[in-house]
């Protein structure tokens, strides 16, 4: 088995492939790359059992073979050569030689029929996307699920297919946010839950792509097709809690203000309140949004006055000012809306402004009880 290949681009297939690869793998095997030849069409794998991520890279060859070879040392070599063809050659003694221009790197392989053999779907329901949109609902999404083992179901993002929407939901039990495109559709109706990890892989991977991705699906796993990459991962398993109910339907006062301002100053009172409850106050009358945080036990407080549009009764209400700063971040539009109805229900925000036709994003975050 011999083939030649750019430093470059093979470092930067495999670094892609390496984000699946765990820190601590309980099968030796997996701290491997499956590199399988035929003639001049070279496909890598990468697993770890959950997740399964292959590429198709172009070489310089004739043979074919199948060889497992260590990650770690193998992207730690390759990080360190400037652009130049590689040639791998699997010699008799159990070892990979690999010829730069200046020398010669022998390492150990192991049998690539070690690895395991990725999930073949059986008969998948599926249905395609633009690569950057997918990324997009990924990003504005994943930073709302929960990481509580207990609870597996939230720690994913739901994936809601309609031949009307397809729509993406995450949640803690503390904030929500519900990204929906009705541009794109699929051919039925489906629901399913992504795990984390597989998805901030493809959100790397795919940010500003044009490249169409096939998602096909079936009850117990997921898999991505885009240029000359697979992605294969096991859902998480379980129903979904009804998001759908805890999103409150009348909500009476509405607050109009800038982003970037109400951003800033949410930061900057949140820097006086309370280290383990992050409490901020917003009171909302006339024209006037007054942010106030005090930290009772080292005297510290703040507070700021903006001027906003508001409509409805004029009210108090707490919010930890993690989850507004995170969701606050998360919207690139100029001017945000904040939709209330009680003291004790959840608040709704939303972009103004900056959305693509079709494109929608509900962003709920539950109150805390203030104080006095």
């Amino acid at each position: 088995m011999k083939f030649i290949v750019s430093s470059t681009y093979l470092l930067k297939q495999l670094q892609v492939l390496g984000g699946v690869i765990n820190n601590s793998n309980t099968l030796p095997i997996l701290d491997n790359f499956l590199f399988d030849l035929k003639q001049n069409s070279l496909t890598v794998s990468a697993s770890d059992l959950e997740t399964t991520m292959s590429s198709v890279i172009e070489v310089d060859s004739d043979s074919e073979g199948l060889i497992a070879l260590p990650a770690k040392l193998l992207l730690d070599t390759l990080k360190t050569f400037p652009e130049q063809p590689l040639t791998f050659v699997v010699e008799d003694n159990n070892t990979v030689e690999i010829s730069s221009n200046h020398g010669k790197y022998a390492l150990a392989y192991a049998d690539g029929a070690e690895f395991p053999k990725a999930i073949e779907l059986t008969e998948p329901s599926s249905t395609t996307i633009l690569g950057d949109v997918l990324a997009t609902a990924i990003n504005k999404t994943i930073f709302a699920a929960g990481n509580d083992d207990l609870r597996p179901v939230m720690s994913g993002v739901f994936f809601q297919f309609s031949p009307e929407s397809l729509t993406f939901v995450s949640t803690d039990a503390h904030k929500l946010v519900k990204y929906q495109r009705e541009d794109i559709s699929a051919s039925e109706v489906a629901e399913f839950i992504m795990p984390k990890k597989p998805l901030n892989l493809l959100k790397g991977i795919l940010a500003g792509s044009e490249s169409e991705v096939k998602i096909e699906y079936n009850e117990s796993n997921a898999k991505f097709t885009f240029d000359n990459s697979e992605l294969i991962c096991r859902l998480i398993d379980g129903k979904y809690p009804n998001y759908e109910a805890v999103i409150p339907k009348e909500n009476p006062n509405v607050l109009s203000i800038s982003r970037s301002q109400f951003l800033s100053s949410v930061k900057r009172v949140s820097i006086f309140s309370n280290k383990t409850t992050h409490q901020i106050r917003l009171k909302v009358a006339g024209a006037e949004l007054n942010i106030s945080a005090e930290d009772v036990d080292y005297s510290n407080k703040a507070e700021e006055r903006l001027s906003c549009a508001y409509q409805g009764d004029d009210m108090q209400i707490g919010f930890n000012s993690r989850f507004l700063v995170e969701m606050l971040n998360n919207l690139s539009s100029d001017d945000v809306t904040l939709e209330m109805s009680l003291p004790n229900r959840a608040g709704i925000l939303t972009p103004a402004d900056g959305l693509d036709e079709g494109e929608k994003v509900t962003m709920l975050v539950m109150p805390v009880m203030l104080n006095g």
